[in-house]
């Protein structure tokens, strides 16, 4: 056996599977958190590795979608000796059967798990798993990837696999899968479960919408105290006493005002390395992405990968569904803003999920100009914090007001169709913390690998540009943009630059300038929209192409420039 398939409708616990399966193991493709692409992890199997693969979440072989296409093409490929094991909901056999019916009507070798079995249990269905294996013809084992149960049973009945072809006629398949209900599933009456009641209520029209806000507030209300507590008593501690030491010898040995000095460990505040604001490689570079934004990284994935497992990122998704559409997007697009709140990038890849041209570019492009990542967010609150509502409001109000303009516009200018929102809502349930933990972690080693990086080449590329006077030459150079429509001083013209590397870096910059209240927000609102970092880019042309990547790049600069030049004439009588 070399490979191993898991298959299953979208919300099964298939990554529940995949997570007892294969451990820690695991290798992820650029989209985390997601089922578009796919995961593969390894598994002993009878003293050997066997590779299993996480496929797209798919209801059928007859592709009507990218992520199905995916998972056709993965069946596809097969060979005799591998094997597909399909993560079947035991809550809802019937609709899952159509896709085991596929399966075996390609003749590939298959193993069916009854994921889910004691939710069946609790909701009064009871499945003769046993007759069901011999009507199928392989090999049915009833499973909880969420407690452990059945997955050993799984493992040892992979050998047994095997296809029993086609049980009935294309035609045929709904009446086999009927006469098949009638002999296996019983299902007795019950009473709705608090937990049911309370899942009726979060997608309600009218009470869905005050549960919603409850949420995100609490989720951000939860995120803000792990990463406040993070960064207080973890990270800001551990460079004062143990790194801040090491900088202030090589500070000395370098020499302030040499060249390497102001690299590695930048300008000295008041004679002292401020790692807020020295701004050198090793001091700057070093504690914005590790001290000052992986708390709230790690916070928010935190979170964002309970409410995924959990059930209700699904219910948000209906729930936004009315609104989504005014904006040319369905309710699923919620998942790449939700995303883009953490990090950009991922954000980007998500819009894979969207089944069309359109929808994939008004989303890439509102969350690139609209929905800025928790790095951001967490240094634009350090900006204006302290001016409470007066400073953070204008900012995050005229973000939100971009957002629904904007897509309202883009919605009448993009051609194409918007489809509607096709999606399971399953059970609430509480999260399996293996495959949870596991989640997170691999979204905190992509941004540890692939955004840290870019933090640290746009210090190093701001301080160099600083040295030789290039930033000085484009001071002047833009400085009637800069001044005359948006009222910043020339030396602002650094952060707009390092804002194409690192957006969060770039706001960063703006503190030691002394810019008032009212040019800190034009400042931060500019910042936000006018271009993703570099990263965000790359990914945007990987998904959009080159000529909609265009598109969305004009779209960014003229409204940030619009905007911030407009908030400029309007801020001034209320913020000064």
């Amino acid at each position: 056996m070399k490979r191993i398939l898991l298959m299953g409708n979208p919300n099964v616990g298939k990554s529940a599977v995949f997570s007892r399966l294969t451990g820690a193991d695991v290798v992820t493709s650029n989209y985390p958190g997601t089922t578009v692409e796919f995961a593969r992890g390894k598994m002993r199997l009878d003293g050997e590795d066997v590779e299993v693969i996480d496929v797209p979440g798919t209801y059928t072989l007859e592709p009507t979608s990218r992520a199905e296409e995916v998972a056709v093409g993965m069946v596809e490929e097969l060979g005799d000796d591998d094997v597909v094991i399909q993560v079947v909901d035991s809550t809802a056999l019937e609709r899952n059967l159509l896709l085991t019916l596929q399966l075996l009507s390609k003749g590939k070798r298959l193993v069916v798990a009854l994921n889910m079995w004691d939710e069946a249990k609790h909701k009064g269905v009871e499945i003769d798993h046993k007759k069901l294996e011999m009507m199928l013809g392989v090999p049915v084992v009833p499973t909880c990837a969420r407690s452990g149960e059945g997955m050993g049973e799984l493992k040892r009945r992979l050998k047994d696999a095997t296809s029993s072809g086609p049980l009935c006629p294309y035609e045929q398949r709904w009446q086999t899968i009927g006469d098949i209900i009638d002999q296996v599933q019983r299902v007795t009456h019950r009473h709705h479960t608090l937990g049911e009641r309370i899942g009726e209520l979060t997608v309600h029209p009218f009470w869905g919408i005050p549960f919603a806000l409850l949420v995100l507030y609490s989720t951000f209300k939860v995120i803000r105290f792990i990463g406040e507590s993070l960064i207080g008593y973890i990270f800001d501690p551990a460079f004062q006493r143990l790194w801040l030491p090491i900088m202030e010898k090589l500070s000395g040995l370098l020499g302030p005002g040499s060249f390497l000095h102001d690299l590695f460990i930048g300008n000295l505040i008041e004679g002292e390395i401020d790692f807020m604001q020295s701004f050198g490689l090793l001091t700057t570079g070093l504690y914005i992405p590790f001290a000052a934004v992986l708390p709230y990284v790690f916070a928010f994935y935190l979170v964002l990968s309970f409410l995924e497992d959990s059930g209700y990122l699904p219910r948000l998704a209906i729930l936004v569904d009315v609104l989504m559409h005014k904006l040319g997007l369905h309710g699923l697009s919620i998942v790449p803003m939700m995303l883009g709140l953490g990090c950009n990038v991922p954000g980007a890849l998500s819009t894979r999920i969207l089944e069309t041209r359109k929808e994939r570019f008004i989303a890439a492009t509102l969350m690139a100009v609209a929905v800025p990542c928790m790095a951001q967010i967490a240094m634009v609150v350090g900006l204006l914090g302290r001016y409470g509502a007066r400073g953070l409001g204008p900012v995050f109000g005229t973000l939100f007001l971009l957002w629904l303009g904007l897509g309202m516009v883009l919605k009448r200018l993009i051609m194409g169709e918007t489809p509607e929102i096709i999606t399971d809502i399953p059970p609430y349930r509480a999260p399996y913390w293996g495959a949870l933990a596991k989640k997170v972690w691999m979204r905190v080693r992509w941004f540890l690998t692939e955004a840290v990086p870019f933090v640290l080449l746009g210090v190093f590329v701001v301080n160099v540009l600083y040295s030789v006077g290039i930033v000085d030459v484009l001071g002047k150079f833009l400085s009637p943009v800069l001044t005359g429509l948006l009222g910043l001083p020339p030396e602002a013209v650094g952060a707009l630059i390092v804002g194409f590397l690192r957006k969060d870096v770039a706001v960063g910059m703006l503190a030691p300038l002394g810019l008032s209240l009212k040019q800190l927000i034009v400042a931060s609102v500019v910042l936000c929209a006018y271009f993703p970092c570099v990263a965000t880019f790359v990914t945007l042309f990987r998904e959009l192409g080159l000529g909609d990547m265009l598109k969305a790049t004009l779209i960014m600069v003229g409204i940030a420039f619009s905007v911030g030049g407009l908030l400029n004439l309007i801020l001034g009588p209320f913020v000064g």
